[in-house]
This record gives structure tokens, sequence and C-alpha cells, in this order.
């Protein structure tokens, strides 16, 4: 397969636009979409072939109150540990689009997974993680494709969501490592913008690819 210019010029368009959304329609994302991201996911490339992303994808309405909850401990955790303009500028931002977003998915790491016999990780067990963090972007790029957005929810504590999507495991034998909380859904607001660089809060530093 040979592909043109144009092709790689719109697949920079699309990287340029997969923004970290946080504003949400409420709209039904349709089941053909659906389809279609989770087939862009699992075209994900994994370590040994792996595939140690494990997918829940939350539709209870009282897992969501909980995840929610969770968040708002967290969030608040996280303010208390700012100070004077950075703060203020903390409160203002708007971190979570779970009050929204249709489509909510809980995003873990299978940390000793049968599948790829331990091809590739047994000096760099990390893989497996990086692994799920290439699923996860091959979700985002292919939901900007589909001009549906997607935001990852960080403020959240591991342990509390393998409890709460894995109540049947302790800590010591568990066997899913919680990786992300990702909301999809039609962004409220179409923009290349980064959110913090609009608000001011961190922008952009190139990183050099240094020679030795």
């Amino acid at each position: 397969m040979n592909f043109t210019s144009a092709d790689a010029a719109t697949l920079a368009e699309i990287m340029r636009w997969r923004r970290d959304v946080r504003h949400f329609r409420t709209d039904p994302v349709p089941d053909a979409v659906i389809d279609r991201l989770r087939a862009a996911m699992n075209a994900a490339p994994s370590v040994g072939n792996a595939r140690p992303w494990r997918v829940i994808r939350v539709q209870d309405v009282r897992l969501r109150a909980a995840v929610r909850a969770d968040f708002e401990r967290c969030n608040a955790a996280a303010l208390a540990g700012y100070a004077g303009d950075q703060a203020d500028a903390y409160a203002r931002l708007k971190l979570a689009g779970l009050d929204a977003a249709p489509v909510q998915l809980a995003v873990f790491t299978a940390t000793d997974p049968v599948e790829g016999h331990g091809l590739g990780r047994q000096t760099m067990s990390e893989t497996l993680r990086q692994s799920t963090a290439m699923a996860v972007f091959a979700l985002w790029l292919a939901a900007r494709a589909e001009n549906v957005g997607l935001g990852m929810i960080s403020i959240l504590e591991p342990r509390h969501m393998e409890q709460l999507f894995c109540p049947e495991s302790d800590h010591s034998s568990q066997p899913w490592e919680f990786a992300a909380y990702l909301c999809l859904g039609y962004p409220a607001d179409d923009d290349d913008t980064p959110l913090l660089h609009r608000v001011g809060w961190q922008r952009n530093q190139p990183t050099p690819w240094e020679t030795h």
C-alpha cells in the first residue's frame, strides 16, 4: 500500500485537531460508529501481540455516579495542592466530561496476560502499559476522524477504580491495572487550540531529537 501526500496531510490534520474534549453534547453516538472505533482500537500495536487492554463500557448509573464521586474527591485534593493564581486558574478549569458524555469507557491493562506468551516483555514489563496507551491513542485518532470527541479523566484514584470494576479481586491478586477512564461524544465546541493553551495553563514545548 502506497499512501499519498494527501493521505499524510489528512493524518496530520486529524492529529492537529485531536483534542482532549471536556464539553460534550448529549447526542448518542451511533452503534455503527462505536463498532468502527472498537475496530480501530483492536488494530493498535502491542508487545508480543498480547493485546493487554481490557475495556468496560460503563452504562450503569450507579457506577457512573461512583466514578463521579471519586473524581470530585480527587479533584478537591488536587486543588488543595495549588495556591494563589494557580489555584484560581485550576478552579476555573472544567476537567471532566462525566456529566454529559454519552459513552464512557473504563480501560485496564491485564498485568500477566496469557496472550503473547511473554514475548517482548521479559525485560520491560511496562510494555504492557505502553500497549494499552497505544490502543487508547488509536481510539483517540479514530474518534477524531469520526468527528467524535474523546476526553481522558486522569483525576481518579486507580485502586478505587480497580475495586469498583473488579470487586472480586484483592490488591495482591488484581489481574487488571487501571489505565484510563474515557468519555466519548460529539464535542459541544470545535476548536483546534488545546484548552490548556487557551486558558494559559501550559503551552506545548517542542521536544528536540538529540544526536549522539
